[in-house]
């Protein structure tokens, strides 16, 4: 019972982190209705972004605090993702106003590679290592109740408890700040929204910042325990199927459907994975969301579709 609650833990941290990589995604779609495939880009280029100024800036500085060093570093990322942002809204966003999802979702895709290909340019394509303190020594839990206790990662535990806390903040400033239901409105129509007096350019900057922080956060916590390497853009993919469970609209599905995905794939792993020579962490995601573009394509907290001609 001790090691079927580890591995259920184990997947629920993991699953908070997916669904942290995931609300990028979502934020996009529901300020502008196209499926951001740079996601994964942004996420990469904000930790190369994080690793690299918290190493130069330092040494620019003469500073040798690690803690002032990572806190220099993770504002200039910001700042990074922040401009960004508004230079995708100046030469990509607002040239494409109205025009079918196809031709976003393509401008989506151009924008990944050339984040992926301007990040080894700027930053270079080595390795590197955030270190921002986050402790590694696993912990035993429940010592009283199961013998030998439940090892728990103490990383794991602080990733989980920091993407939980901007995903809970996101949430709110979705549903009770009066940007958050301009982003909505946008979401629904653009020349409506225009109309009442919402400046959409306006409204893209502050999404698509919001969605860099998001990746900003991700990159740091993925970094930090994988190193920042080009790897890190294909982790992104695995919140792919959580928007797909989830739904693309809704913050609370990306939360359900990351800690969805993230607890199938751990205990499947394990539970079923012998039986089938491994592999299944790899592959369960997608294949459940295929099911469930199948049987519910909305996913589970998405908005129900109904076109009348």
């Amino acid at each position: 019972m001790a090691f079927f609650i580890e591995v259920l833990i184990g997947g629920l941290m993991a699953g908070m982190l997916y669904s942290l990589i995931a609300l990028g995604f979502v934020l996009i779609y529901k300020a502008s209705g196209v499926f951001n495939f740079a996601q994964g880009a942004m996420v990469l280029f904000a930790a190369l972004a994080m690793a690299r100024f918290s190493d130069w800036i330092p040494k620019a500085l003469g500073i040798e605090n690690k803690l002032l060093s990572n806190m220099l570093g993770f504002v200039a990322a910001m700042l990074v993702m922040v401009a960004l942002a508004w230079i995708i809204e100046r030469l990509v966003l607002s040239k494409l106003v109205n025009q079918e999802g196809i031709t976003l979702l393509m401008a989506t895709l151009g924008i990944a590679y050339f984040l992926d290909g301007f990040g080894q340019t700027v930053f270079g394509s080595s390795i590197y290592k955030i270190d921002v303190g986050m402790p590694k020594d696993p912990v035993f839990l429940l010592e009283s109740v199961f013998q030998g206790g439940v090892l728990i990662s103490q990383e794991d535990l602080v990733a989980a408890a920091i993407a939980a806390a901007l995903v809970a903040a996101l949430a709110l400033f979705f549903q009770k700040t009066a940007t958050g239901r301009a982003l909505r409105a946008v979401a629904d129509d653009h020349q409506a929204a225009q109309s009442i007096g919402i400046p959409l350019n306006r409204i893209w900057v502050i999404v698509w910042s919001v969605a860099g922080f998001a990746a900003l956060v991700a990159g740091v916590i993925w970094g930090s325990k994988l190193g920042v390497q080009f790897s890190l853009s294909l982790v992104a993919l695995k919140a792919l199927p959580v928007v797909i469970l989830g739904g693309l609209t809704s913050v609370p599905g990306a939360i359900i459907g990351g800690l969805i995905i993230g607890m199938g794939e751990k205990l499947s792993e394990i539970y079923l994975g012998p039986m089938f020579g491994g592999g299944i962490e790899i592959w369960f995601a997608y294949v459940l969301a295929l099911v469930f573009l199948l049987v519910r394509p909305q996913g589970l907290f998405g908005e129900k579709i109904i076109d009348r001609v």
